[in-house]
């Protein structure tokens, strides 16, 4: 059932609070905003939510279900502004589950699609394979897991992006093959080698068929994120230089080959330690927009940019937050010209609309929240009326939806 979450006005400029810096709202003249509640069809003990939409639309979520011994990883399909009856993807009891590190699901928008889970592969705390299932009758059923990459090194392998690309779907993966120690106990966030970022193509039924090495060196757990333009695919991603400068690069799929990494924007935000804060990416044919996380000089940040080249170029940032940023971003663009980006500011979940000429919109508030772990990472994505939020409610533990009409 569909009831009114919250009824917010927006007549009045958004004040900034805290931080100096932080930018205010351009639009002062802004409509009501009503934020609409979805109905959850997540059960207790439900955390680690992931929203895809599909070419036509169709808006899938899907979510980890916690029990004492065993793990299920289900989805559900809206309908009309109503969940459909979850359907169980995969269920195993030696789980790697982790806040940060959630599974993902692509659709093709012809009945097939993929999903990812984490499984452990040794007893060390960060040995864990990336298991992929596909269904291609709408996810009635799913095939029998298989590890995507084929190292055989005991060691992290997660953070995973993947959509449709081709006749299969292009997947990415943070992969620890370098980084594992010798007795094969794992090494998160050492100095034993380097965390690399992979690329492949996989078939409808999860099978690789090309596999690349992406970048040598990059943070250790921040999320990666995917999207296609018109050219192929883009990736973007929390990179880590020799000097523990970790900004956010890109590379792309251009004319059959990818690109060396470039940065997008030179924050020189310099940490020892990963941020666990990802990027995240869409576009609309060779239209980008980012939004990302960085608090060089503990200046923290939420910031928005544009392209108009498939990535090869880009503007000038746009500031966001208001003060308190936490980060953990989500990004829809709306056409060419501009794009939702939510984020969480202090225990909050936000949202506002930015333009690529640096006009902004003020901001919404989606929902009261919490900066601890177990809130995970707030999701958001278009559906054909508006936006849908999904969020872990850590008070009750389980998972929140509400929508947000767009006209």
């Amino acid at each position: 059932m569909k009831k009114i979450f919250s009824v917010l006005t927006l007549s009045l400029a958004i004040l900034s609070c805290g931080n100096p810096n932080a930018t205010h709202s351009d639009n002062q003249d802004q409509p009501t905003a009503v934020v609409e509640n979805l109905d959850s069809p997540a059960d207790s003990v439900a955390a680690e939510p992931y929203l895809f939409t599909d070419k036509n639309g169709k808006v899938y979520l899907s979510w980890l279900h916690k029990s004492s011994d065993s793990g299920l990883l289900k989805f559900s399909v809206l309908n009309n502004e109503q969940w459909s009856d979850p359907k169980t993807i995969a269920t195993g009891k030696n789980w790697f589950i982790n806040w940060a590190d959630f599974p993902v699901l692509a659709a093709d928008g012809n009945g097939n699609l993929l999903a990812h889970f984490l499984e452990k592969s040794d007893s060390g705390t960060f040995t864990y394979d990336v298991k992929v299932t596909t269904s291609d009758n709408t996810g009635t059923s799913w095939s029998k897991p298989l590890i995507l990459h084929d190292d055989g090194i005991k060691a992290e392998h997660g953070f995973v992006s993947m959509i449709p690309f081709r006749e299969g779907y292009f997947i990415s993966w943070l992969d620890g093959r370098n980084t594992a120690m010798p007795e094969g106990s794992g090494n998160h966030e050492g100095h034993h080698g380097q965390m690399t970022l992979r690329g492949a193509i996989v078939d409808k039924q999860g099978k690789k068929t090309s596999e690349w090495e992406l970048d040598e060196r990059v943070c250790d757990c921040c999320q990666t994120n995917a999207a296609m333009t018109a050219n192929g695919p883009v990736l973007i991603y929390r990179d880590r230089s020799a000097d523990e400068i970790r900004d956010i690069s890109i590379v792309r799929w251009v004319n059959g080959k990818w690109t060396s990494p470039q940065t997008i924007f030179a924050n020189n935000w310099k940490i020892t330690g990963c941020p666990v804060n990802g990027p995240r990416i869409d576009a609309k044919g060779n239209h980008l927009a980012i939004a990302w996380f960085s608090s060089p000089e503990k200046d923290a940040q939420v910031n928005v940019i544009f392209s108009e080249d498939g990535g090869a170029s880009f503007g000038k940032p746009i500031r966001l937050d208001e003060g308190k940023a936490v980060g953990r971003v989500d990004l829809v663009m709306i056409d060419s010209k501009s794009a939702f980006v939510s984020w969480m500011e202090g225990s909050e979940i936000k949202a506002a609309k930015v333009f690529s000429n640096g006009q902004k919109e003020p901001s919404i508030l989606i929902a009261a929240s919490s900066e601890s772990r177990s809130a995970g990472f707030p999701q958001m994505t278009q559906s054909e009326s508006g936006l849908v939020f999904a969020w872990t409610d850590p008070a009750v533990k389980t998972i929140k939806t509400v929508q947000l009409p767009l006209k």
